[in-house]
């Protein structure tokens, strides 16, 4: 199906605009077509802090703008962040792609909150989303938002099954509210689970600025402290950072749970595989695609769209075959699951 334009703003992209976008981060583009018209331009999506190869997060947004690129044959863009950027950087390039006629444009990340407000008031005829933020109230706006704390009810589930040391571990990136929702309902399934173990829980930094989802030598020190302290599974949610946690347990033949993309199938985690038992999963690449859908076919989502265990949106990974096959652990996992689901379980988000 070939796009509806619904871009009104004059004019094709210049070269001034091409050069403003490049001060505001890397980006690459691809095309299926030599055309430069609006009508062949779609998906563009900003990543967070820490870019595209985090393994993570920002991987799990460019999967799906690979495949709505795939599906509808128009040219897509994905820029990275820099370092020290504020929300006038980041407004500034939203509003560059969206004079290049890019639709929808997604900010990845709650980082992203100014800057998509700003951006959507000034291109009210273009579709903007944001990942991980509920905030923004605007016609043309998706707050692209998940249930992380069901999907963490269940890594403490696992974590709970899987340790013999009755000592786990929670690795935040940034002290905030997204992540205390990781924590809390982590936290709560190993205690439903397991109520004699104990849950060590730390964050790496208070603020993004500081390196907390970019600095896989902080989750490496982070996770040896904790496994120092007996911990014999851990589980981060802290994006690119979790490397370090991964490549630390790894060290010490204890279990690692991954976040938010299935990091057991990882190419740059491919060593340290057998040491992750499962990963916490919220398909951002499925909400980055429905939104880019909705825009093709015309009936643009808006509001909030929210991911859960019920829609299948936030899911734990079965790719390790000594997770997948224990048949004890998927017992308590599948009850777990149906009782969140049912209401009988209410998760904690913070």
């Amino acid at each position: 199906m070939r796009r509806i334009s619904r871009i009104t703003v004059a004019g094709a992209a210049t070269a001034s605009l091409a050069l403003a976008l490049a001060a505001c981060g890397g980006t690459s583009t691809s095309s299926s077509s030599s055309s430069d018209s609006k009508d062949d331009k779609g998906l563009a999506i900003a990543y967070d802090v820490g870019g595209k190869g985090d393994q993570s997060f920002n991987d799990a947004a460019f999967a799906g703008l690979e495949l709505a690129k795939k599906e509808f044959k128009y040219e897509t863009a994905d820029i990275e962040p820099t370092d020290g950027e504020t929300d006038a950087d980041k407004q500034q390039r939203l509003e560059s792609l969206a004079k290049q006629g890019y639709d929808p444009i997604v900010g990845v990340g709650y980082a992203y909150a100014a800057a998509v407000k700003g951006a959507a008031e000034k291109f009210p005829d273009v579709t903007f989303g944001i990942v991980d933020d509920s905030t923004i109230e605007a016609k043309n706006v998706a707050d692209l938002v998940f249930s992380e704390e069901e999907a963490s009810y269940l890594a403490g589930v696992a974590a709970a099954e899987s340790t013999e040391s009755n000592v786990v571990g929670f690795i935040g990136g940034v002290d905030n509210p997204l992540i205390h929702k990781f924590q809390a309902g982590f936290e709560q399934g190993v205690k439903d689970t397991n109520p004699k173990a104990k849950v060590l829980s730390q964050y790496l930094t208070q603020t993004a600025e500081e390196g907390g989802f970019s600095s896989p030598d902080k989750g490496k020190t982070a996770a040896e402290g904790q496994i120092e302290n007996k911990a014999d599974v851990v589980y981060a949610a802290a994006g690119l950072s979790g490397q370090g946690v991964i490549e630390a347990a790894a060290a010490n033949k204890v279990w690692a749970i991954g976040v938010d993309s299935d990091q057991y199938r990882q190419e740059a985690l491919a060593k340290y595989k057998d040491s992750i038992l499962t990963s916490a999963m919220k398909d951002v690449a499925k909400a980055v695609y429905n939104l880019a859908k909705s825009v093709e076919d015309g009936k643009p989502e808006t509001g909030i769209v929210r991911g859960d265990l019920k829609s299948g949106e936030v899911s734990l990974s079965d790719s390790n075959p000594k997770f997948a096959d224990d048949t004890e652990l998927q017992g308590a996992l599948k009850t777990a699951k149906e009782k969140i689901i049912s209401g009988e379980i209410k998760v904690k988000s913070s």
